[in-house]
């Protein structure tokens, strides 16, 4: 019955074209390879100069390819690595020693949560044309790799730390505690999700040393998710996960000496309530480690000596807020260090001391540095990305680190992301804009092309032929009156005397962004499908996004949710004046913190939202996790009024219009927890709504099937009710 309705609906607006018309249909989006981008898989030698690029060639081949001409010689087959056996190992990664004599390969890869993986490793020697095996005892391995001298390989196995001498081929168990509660060499579940940390070992410049850090989780509360369909009884996971105000697991940051194990801790101070988000080696004698307190409105990078566990503080960054993480970069052998920093209303890249006292800011000011990419130290040069055009885009530049002769390397307006040559003579950049699929090139060191790698012209042709209307960059103002970035996509046919349905897609996150210059895939390209089927489809970037400096990004602490859901209500009602707009028929729809937007933003909008779709939301952020949540918000315990003012479980009873709600049972970031007990909120207020359950799906609810279902559901649910 809703597919005959879908349809009707479909032609009194417009129907969306047909497969074989050559159009936008669910499943050629999300099914087909049609819209599929090519890239060539660049990966940097060590030592620069070159590049590899591993070639599926009825059988993996991996390639080192001269950058001046493109000349491809052949460093080993797929056919290459016999094991003992007589097996044959699939590449699933690799990564060469320094000296690039050796390469470590990584396979028969299983995921763990959003980053970790385990697996087998095995290095293949270039020169000997010897295949050796890493971790002989058996057991599978995570985080592996090589000594600076390449002849040791460090590992983590069932949470301890192992080397391998690949001399000798044999095993040292450096640690000897690791169990469910003790993690070693590695990072429990809430340090990889925010933290972006599950390699969790350096090995010394001199390799007699492996530095690490050691989490235990003892006390951190469990979490199970729940298998309903794989037995006759549902089996339970746990997850070690410390919601907002509960207990961490508490970090130590240990020295071990690899022949003996004996281990020296080094001093963190007195305060257990601490996250370590990074630390390394900045000679054979010291490392650098970065503190934050609990609050996360403090980093301290401390020094550490390996030999006693003494530390030392260089350098405080405190904000009234929080602070971002970030790490030093080390330079002039280890007597300087560059450290990014928001301290002058936007984030900078700064010139520091050993002893923390600083040398001067090295990049311009006024607008955000997004990414540090390399440092020429002989040629006195800093590479960065940045926004020195505007917020949407995203260029390349270079100056000098005395903070001279600043340049931009990258030409074309859009979305520059690079890869830089470790020696400082090439980068390769894939080029896109939100209306043309990516172009990838070869640089020199100048900005200057050298050859096309990957045009995607075929992509390109397909995207043209289908006369879309490119995004249209505009601002629209919030609910203070802030002027906001916004992107409006126009159906193909657009007639400014009809009237028009208006789709808000919205994430809005602190730091993140949706209104970018940059090609947007499958997502992109669904979209294009609803502005067939007569809608427009837009984006706003509601007060707490990023790249617009530290006072609009940071202007959102304490009150999540609370700007944001008015900044998009205040969106909707300026579409909703504009003449081409129906504003009886304006909806919004998103996913993860996107679907606790538009969860709010119904709830709260009064009438402003006809109909809004929210996947996987956080309906009270008491339901997340320590370090995403109390770096915004402080615990439960100290802003209980932020924690209720912000919570879409606390407005239910205000909600007016058509609501789908989509999770899946198996997510392990935002628990379906939020979804039950918003459903529960929406009962007793007696809300009418929809709802689609994944069965032990992820965050991500993925699969190719799945993918085509759930974006038919949408489609559909929005022809309906939208």
């Amino acid at each position: 019955m809703r597919r005959v309705v879908v349809a009707m609906i479909g032609l009194a607006l417009g129907a969306v074209p047909t497969a074989a018309q050559g159009g936008l249909t669910v499943e050629r989006v999300w099914g087909s390879a049609d819209f599929n981008s090519t890239l060539i898989p660049v990966q940097w030698l060590p030592q620069g100069g070159a590049y590899t690029a591993l070639v599926r060639e009825g059988g993996a081949v991996l390639y080192r390819v001269n950058p001046e001409n493109g000349a491809r010689t052949a460093l080993f087959r797929q056919a290459d690595l016999v094991t003992p056996s007589g097996d044959t190992l699939a590449i699933e990664g690799y990564e060469f020693s320094r000296d690039g004599g050796k390469v470590l390969i990584f396979t028969n890869v299983e995921r763990g949560f959003r980053r970790s993986t385990f697996g087998d490793y095995w290095v293949w020697d270039l020169n000997a044309r010897r295949l050796h095996q890493v971790g002989q005892s058996g057991g599978r391995q995570q985080y592996a790799k090589f000594s600076p001298d390449a002849n040791l390989v460090g590992f983590v196995r069932a949470h301890d730390l192992y080397v391998t001498d690949l001399r000798t081929g044999t095993e040292t168990r450096v640690t000897h505690d690791g169990s469910d509660n003790i993690i070693n060499g590695t990072t429990d579940w809430v340090y990889e999700e925010e933290l972006s940390l599950v390699d969790a070992f350096r090995i010394s410049p001199d390799n007699r040393h492996v530095a690490f850090w050691r989490l235990d989780q003892t006390a951190v509360p469990t979490f199970h998710l729940i298998d309903e369909t794989s037995a006759l009884y549902p089996t339970l996971t746990p997850i070690r996960y410390p919601k907002a105000g509960e207990a961490n697991s508490t970090v130590r940051i240990g020295v071990a000496e690899i022949a003996t194990g004996a281990t020296r801790w080094m001093d963190l101070g007195m305060d257990h309530e601490i996250y370590v988000a990074g630390m390394d080696w900045i000679d054979a004698g010291a490392v650098w480690m970065t503190r934050f307190n609990r609050h996360q409105n403090r980093l301290d990078i401390l020094e550490g000596t390996a030999a006693t566990g003494a530390t030392r503080l260089i350098l405080s960054e405190i904000d009234e807020a929080w602070v971002d993480q970030t790490e030093p970069r080390w330079i002039n052998n280890g007597r300087e260090f560059l450290w990014q920093s928001e301290r002058e209303g936007f984030n900078q890249v700064f010139r520091y001391r050993r002893d923390g006292t600083l040398v001067r800011r090295v990049t311009p000011g006024g607008w955000d540095v997004t990414n540090v990419a390399g440092v020429d130290e002989r040629g006195g040069a800093l590479y960065f990305g940045g926004v020195g055009e505007g917020p949407t885009g995203r260029q390349f530049y270079r100056v000098g680190l005395d903070g001279r002769n600043l340049r931009r390397l990258t030409e074309g307006p859009g979305w520059h992301q690079v890869s830089l040559d470790p020696a400082f003579r090439w980068f390769v950049d894939v080029h896109s804009t939100a209306a043309t699929p990516p172009v990838q090139t070869l640089h020199r060191a100048d900005g200057r092309q050298a050859r096309v790698l990957a045009d995607n012209a075929v992509l390109r042709a397909r995207v043209d032929s289908l006369g879309l209307r490119a995004p249209e960059f505009l601002t629209v103002p919030g609910a203070d009156g802030t002027e906001l970035n916004a992107w409006i996509i126009r159906p193909p046919d657009f007639d400014p005397s009809r009237r028009y349905p208006v789709l808000l897609y919205v994430y809005g996150g602190p730091g993140s962004q949706t209104v970018t210059d940059t090609w947007g895939g499958q997502r992109y390209l669904w979209h294009q499908q609803l502005t067939q089927a007569g809608y427009i489809v837009a984006s706003v970037d509601n007060r707490g996004t990023g790249q617009r400096g530290r006072a609009f990004k940071k202007a959102t602490y304490l009150q999540l949710g609370v700007l944001e859901a008015a900044d998009q209500v205040a969106a909707a009602r300026w579409f909703a004046r504009q003449p081409w707009v129906d504003g009886e028929r304006i909806g919004i729809w998103g996913w993860s913190y996107g679907g606790y937007m538009s969860s709010l933003a119904l709830f709260t909008g009064d009438g402003a939202f006809r109909a809004a779709i929210a996947v996987a939301p956080v309906t009270d952020w008491r339901f997340y996790d320590t370090i995403y949540t109390e770096r915004y918000m402080r615990t439960p315990q100290e802003n209980t009024a932020g924690y209720n003012a912000g919570a879409p479980l606390a407005h239910a009873a205000r909600m007016q219009g058509r609501f789908l709600l989509v999770h899946g049972s198996g997510d392990d970031n935002v628990h379906a927890q939020n979804t039950t007990m918003l459903v529960e909120a929406l009962q007793n207020a007696n809300k009418q709504f929809d709802m689609r359950i994944y069965p032990n799906k992820t965050h991500s609810i993925a699969g190719r099937v799945t993918r085509i279902n759930l974006y038919q559901m949408f489609t559909d649910w929005l022809l309906n009710n939208l």
